[in-house]
């Protein structure tokens, strides 16, 4: 066994979203998710935070060669997520309110099964003051 490395990448993306459930009255959703429950939606400037790990590869010194972590990430969450409204988009948020939480588990999802490293965790920074970081859970459901 190698020495284990944690890298770290950084992404961005654009994307709207509605906080919304139908398991709620209209009031209901407006008093859980105040403004963000607006019809029209509104966006936000994503910063994606991924970190794998791996051992360093004794010829090539790196954990990950970046150019295939980036293409993953793009093809699996930047094609999927940029300039789209998740609630009307992305499938996995069609009966998924998509709060960042549940972005953060989406995004894990979509990206554990990068082939040359382990996923450790994915961040999500919605605004200068909310992020969330999520790390996997065997056997939790999202909500």
């Amino acid at each position: 066994m190698g020495v284990r490395v944690e890298l770290g990448r950084r992404y961005q993306f654009a994307a709207s979203h509605r906080l919304h459930t139908d398991r709620l009255s209209e009031e209901e959703n407006a008093r859980v998710f105040g403004k963000c429950a607006n019809p029209f939606g509104h966006g936000h400037n994503y910063i994606l935070e991924v970190s794998v790990s791996g051992d360093v590869d004794r010829a090539t010194g790196m954990v990950a060669n970046l150019a295939d972590l980036d293409n993953f990430v793009e093809r699996e969450v930047i094609e999927v997520f940029d300039h789209h409204s998740m609630n009307e988009d992305v499938a996995a948020f069609r009966d998924v309110v998509p709060t960042t939480e549940n972005l953060c588990i989406e995004i894990f999802e979509r990206l554990k099964n990068f082939p040359t490293a382990k996923l450790e965790r994915v961040r999500v920074q919605e605004t200068s003051n909310n992020s969330f970081e999520y790390a996997g859970e065997n056997g939790r459901e999202r909500l």
